[in-house]
């Protein structure tokens, strides 16, 4: 393994594309750590410490934890990468929806393109709306619930919105920064964001740990996130492979086809994408009663009581199953939307495919339907496992929070999924050249 990242080094444009994503990579870690004007980051830093990164977060824990901590501290990239991805997937999903988008997704690449500039608009009006929320609540005293400090300096309408353009046009640099990663770097640009903002916070969070539970808890957690990663890559790897025969045709003087292949269907079809959407829609009953709660807070009505017994609390047994129940639910719709067996069928009659044994057309679409359906469910059950796994050992350590937890969950999910795609990517790459890979 070592040879090849040597080999990855010594060759001229790869070591280039490595070395120009280290240092977005760097910059955006910059970014991260860099404060927004009129914030009075020594205030910031006490409240965290005061807080010790519990629930302060509340309904923002998960993008804090893409963000890698900037959230918190307001940073200039405090909002991160989380706008791109909410409108990525609201442009995906709409794509079923609004038969433009359909055709545009049709079309090729000039469609692409169209609908990338869709999702930028979008990814900057969400921008918007979360900084604003996030500076409002700031401002409220609500972001860091327990510290008495004024975290923003200046309050004044100007000085608030100063905050917000800054913190909406680091988003977008933060966008710009994943595009650059992707088309001259190495790996998918927004993931590698992601992982990088996730893999800094795990030294603090160790430490956190191994300070607080003493070196054999931490020595037992860090065996249970090896456990996990051990498994995570297990089930990310496996894939049901539907064969696939091509006939011989003739094009021109040419014979195309007569090749066998193979359908990829992974276990894990729908990615990270649900255990996102389940955690956005819990965060929802949070935010309202949040808003609700400065001017109810000496009676709070039945419903708010509810909220904050059930909805709040990451170890309660009613959000864990809700949490797991929602998780399976979006992995099955997710699924549906993104895979269409009857499209697939259409693709390999159009070039003379055909599953063997298995009818072209209608029969084949049922048959991938079938295999899907037969998948999905444990995908899905593993996916809620491995995302409500933190909820269950909260006690460990000073965390406080399930999203807050880099050593499992979601964190593992999305870090070995990148890390996974970009050994890929590099892989390939030192394969077109006759290197030997990482795998031999």
């Amino acid at each position: 393994m070592l040879s090849a990242f040597v080999s990855a080094l010594r060759t001229p444009d790869l070591r280039r594309k490595i070395l120009f994503t280290l240092g977005l990579v760097a910059l955006y870690r910059f970014g991260a750590t860099l404060p927004s004007p009129g914030v009075d980051y020594g205030n910031v830093r006490q409240c965290i410490d005061q807080v010790s990164g519990g629930d302060s977060a509340g309904i923002y824990s998960l993008i804090n934890l893409f963000s890698g901590g900037a959230l918190l501290q307001l940073s200039v990239f405090a909002i991160g990468i989380m706008p791109f991805i909410t409108a990525s997937i609201i442009v995906q999903l709409l794509t079923v929806v609004i038969p433009r988008f359909e055709e545009l997704r049709k079309e090729g690449q000039a469609g692409q393109a169209k609908m990338t500039q869709y999702t930028r608009y979008l990814s900057i009006a969400l921008a918007v709306l979360q900084a604003t929320g996030l500076v409002a609540l700031a401002s409220r005293g609500q972001l860091l619930q327990g510290c008495n400090l004024d975290i923003i300096a200046d309050t004044s309408i100007f000085g608030l919105v100063t905050i917000v353009l800054v913190m909406t046009a680091g988003a977008a640099l933060v966008m710009w920064f994943g595009e650059l990663i992707t088309e001259r770097g190495v790996g998918n640009g927004m993931s590698l964001l992601i992982f990088a903002g996730i893999a800094s916070r795990i030294p603090s969070e160790g430490k956190a740990i191994l300070d607080s539970r003493g070196g054999l808890v931490f020595a037992l957690v860090c065996v249970a996130a090896l456990a996990i990663i051990i498994g995570v890559v297990f089930v990310e790897q496996g894939q049901r492979r539907i064969p696939v025969q091509y006939a011989k045709r003739m094009v021109g003087r040419r014979m195309y086809g007569g090749s066998s292949t193979y359908l990829p269907l992974k276990v894990n079809q729908a990615g990270v994408i649900p255990v996102i959407f389940a955690s956005s829609l819990l965060y929802l009953p949070n935010l309202i009663a949040q808003l609700t709660n400065a001017s109810t807070a000496a009676n709070p009505s039945w419903w708010q009581r509810a909220i904050n017994t059930y909805l709040v609390n990451p170890a309660n047994p009613v959000y864990i199953a809700i949490y797991f129940g929602l998780i399976v639910f979006f992995t099955y719709f997710y699924v549906a939307i993104t895979f269409n067996p009857e499209e697939r069928a259409d693709e390999m009659k159009k070039y003379g495919g055909f599953i063997p044994g298995i009818r072209p057309g209608r029969p084949t679409a049922d048959y991938l339907q079938f295999v899907l359906s037969r998948i999905t469910l444990p995908g899905a059950i593993y996916l809620g496992t491995i995302a409500v796994l933190p909820n269950l050992f909260l006690d460990i350590g000073n965390s406080g929070g399930a999203q807050n937890l880099p050593f499992g969950g979601t964190a593992v999910l999305i870090m070995v999924s990148v890390g996974l795609d970009t050994v890929k990517q590099i892989e390939s790459q030192l394969m077109q050249r006759n290197y030997e890979g990482f795998l031999k």
